[in-house]
Order: structure tokens, then sequence, then C-alpha cells
């Protein structure tokens, strides 16, 4: 680690015990998807740096000066969930609940960021406050449609995501694939309904989308390379309302992930066939409706490759391969440009995550504050030339929030 590094790291601890109550103060006050309008005030009192609203509730800023930047995202939204956790700092708005750990990234990209403008970096820092990755549609793609990482001029955009099912004080930063798109998916079967003791004077959808949903089940078994992750996944059935009554038509909802582009393409293909051709050899109509969602989220190897030796100089163990069929918005990103999502091993006692129970020790914060470092300073590395200069003069705002 260079000295310039060594000097960045130092700062960074300086900075870990404001990023704490920062944490706390986001935790005991958060908002859900579209609603993060507060959050997004109370992060930008504490970064100092140049401000681009972006998304509605979402902002970039940037510390550093001009030139080729390398960006660090946390997502501002909380979920919709009554949290029982018990800690002091419990959220004080019934109902609503950081159980995904969003919380401690925006903390920690804090640190990171006020870090960076006060000793400088290798390459100019632009912190990502991203609105909506709970929900759609994606405050990620949003950004990404914007413009802003063109304008920025954004060379590599890096994330850390706390991940209870790794020990505290390991990082996942796998090459890859690592978490698989995720369309929603709505079929509908029309019919004729009638009375039940008449069976034969109707066309019956709902024995019909039985017969779809099953034949859906084998696409993966029979279409799919047994070694590739497919997810279909049929998780809402509606039809009718009376019990001696046939409907007229019958829906179910669910979705598909893929951790591949060419398998998200073809699954989808193929099962729209399904529903189309089953419902026709019953004697009714079929189709599918996609809701577009998130792409495969793909890590750059280079990325983890110059990682992996800051982590370890940092103190955190690598984690073998970690790849899972969830999905995260930050996709959009490494759809556009070099990535790397990380995976932050925290304490799991307490609940994984999307818990009530969910509210990972103040450790956590150090650990995923140290992953977004090795993020910046490997992207910056491998990605930037040599003309970023440090910026100085910003302000530099005091963190608010007491100690709990």
């Amino acid at each position: 680690m260079t000295d310039h590094a060594a000097r960045l790291v130092r700062q960074l601890e300086l900075e870990l015990p404001g990023a704490v109550r920062l944490r706390r103060h986001l935790h005991a006050y958060p908002y859900r998807s579209g609603e993060e309008g507060p959050t997004l005030v109370t992060l930008l009192a504490t970064l100092p740096g140049v401000v681009t609203p972006v998304a509605d509730t979402g902002a970039v800023v940037r510390v550093g000066g001009p030139g080729p930047a390398v960006a660090v995202r946390a997502e501002l939204d909380a979920l919709s969930i009554k949290e029982m956790s018990g800690r002091d700092w419990s959220s004080v708005h019934e109902g609503t609940m950081h159980a995904c750990g969003h919380d401690i990234h925006m903390a920690a990209l804090v640190a990171l960021a006020r870090a960076v403008h006060q000793v400088g970096g290798p390459a100019p820092l632009v912190s990502i406050l991203q609105p909506r990755e709970e929900s759609y549609p994606s405050g990620a793609r949003d950004i990404v449609e914007a413009g802003l990482l063109e304008t920025e001029d954004v060379r590599a955009v890096i994330a850390a995501h706390v991940q209870p099912t790794l020990p505290s004080g390991t990082v996942a930063c796998t090459p890859g694939a690592v978490n698989a798109s995720s369309d929603e998916i709505t079929i509908i079967v029309e019919g004729r309904g009638g009375h039940a003791a008449y069976p034969h004077l109707t066309q019956d959808p709902v024995s019909t989308l039985a017969h779809v949903i099953v034949a859906a089940q084998t696409l993966i078994s029979r279409n799919a390379d047994p070694q590739s992750t497919l997810v279909l996944s049929i998780t809402t059935l509606l039809a009718g309302a009376a019990a001696n009554v046939i409907p007229d038509s019958a829906l179910a909802r669910g979705s598909v992930r893929a951790m591949t582009t060419a398998g998200r393409r073809g699954i989808l293909l193929r099962l729209r066939e399904v529903v189309e051709l089953v419902a026709q050899a019953h004697g009714c109509t079929g189709r599918l409706e996609v809701t577009d969602g998130e792409p495969v989220l793909e890590n750059s190897p280079e990325l983890c490759e110059k990682s992996a030796p800051i982590l370890q100089s940092l103190g955190m163990h690598i984690a073998s391969d970690l790849r899972s069929a969830g999905s995260d918005d930050f996709s959009y990103y490494s759809e556009r440009l070099p990535s790397l999502m990380m995976f932050v091993g925290v304490e799991s006692a307490a609940g994984g995550l999307h818990s009530a129970n969910f509210a990972p020790d103040d450790d956590a914060v150090t650990a995923v504050a140290h992953a977004m470092l090795a993020g910046y300073l490997a992207a910056a590395d491998a990605t930037l030339t040599d003309d970023s200069q440090p910026e100085t003069g910003l302000r530099h705002a005091a963190y608010i929030g007491t100690d709990a």
C-alpha cells in the first residue's frame, strides 16, 4: 500500500466514529422507496463536494475536482417491515425499517467521501446516493438513463453490501455474474365461464392455468443446462369468486431469474410459447406479460483481482466465490462500466436480510467502509489515467446525530 493510500486509511479511521452515529440516526429515521427526501437531506448535510440532484430523491456528490472518476453507490431506501430488533436506535417510523443494511452502506460511503476530501485520493470520488433500490422503477436505471455517469466522467462503479451468510471480517469479491437478472411475469388465461355443474359447456381457465404452470415448471429441468442458474417461481394465483362458478379468466404471477443474458432471453421466449400453446390445447387463450427487472450483475474480473490484496491489507479475509439468484439494480451500472459489488460478512445472530430483527453491530460500518475503500483504490489503479488531481478547499460539514 502506498504512503498516500495509508494516509487515506488513517483518515478513514478518524471518520468512522461519526459514521457510526450517522448510521444509528439513519436507522432510527428510515424512509421507503420514493420517499427518501429526508434521508438525502441528512446525507448532504454531512458530505463535502459538488451536488447534482437526480432521480427525484437522489443525488450524486463529487469530491476531487475534474477528470476521470470512480463512483461508489449507496442505497437510500428502507423496507415496509415493522422492526423487532429491540435496538435503542430502532426505527421510530412504524412499519418502516432499514432491514437490508442500507443505513450501513450510506454511513460507510459518507466516511469514505469525507476521508478522500480531507487527504485527497488517486481519483475523484463520485458518491451515488441512489433512491428506489427496493422497488420499481429502479433508481439505478434512472441515474444511468439520466447520463450522469458520462457527465461525471465515471470510469468504474463500486458497491458493497452486507451479507449475514458470510462470517464477520470476510468479504467476497467474486468475478463474473454474482446476482441474477429478475423479471416479474404475469400469466393470463381466458376461457368461457359458467356453472360448475356443467363444465362441458365451459372452457375452464382454472384447470388450463394449472396445466400451464405444471408445463412451465419443466422448462428449466428440460431446456436448461443443469449447471446453469435459472429460477422460475409462481407465487400468486387469482381466479374466481364463488365455489359453484367457473370464471372467465385466471391469472398467475411470479418471477424469472437467470445468471446469463442468454438464459434470461431463452427462458422468457420458451415460457411465452408454453403459455400460448398449452392454453390453446385446452380451448383457451393465454398470454404472458413481462415487467422487465434488473439485468445480470457482472463483476469486473480485473477489479476483483486488484481489490483482494487491498482488502487483505486492511485485515479482511477473502471468501470463496459467492453468487446468488437474488438481484440488485446495481446491475444497471455494471451493464455500462467496469463494476464491482462486494459482499461483506456481518454477524447474523439477530436475523438475515429483510428480517424484522436485522440490525448488525456497528462494526459493520467499518467493514463496509474498508470494502468501499479497497474497491475505490482498485478502480483508480485499474481504470484511470494519471491526470486526475485531488480537490481542495471544499466545505467540511459536521456529522449530525449524537452517540446513542
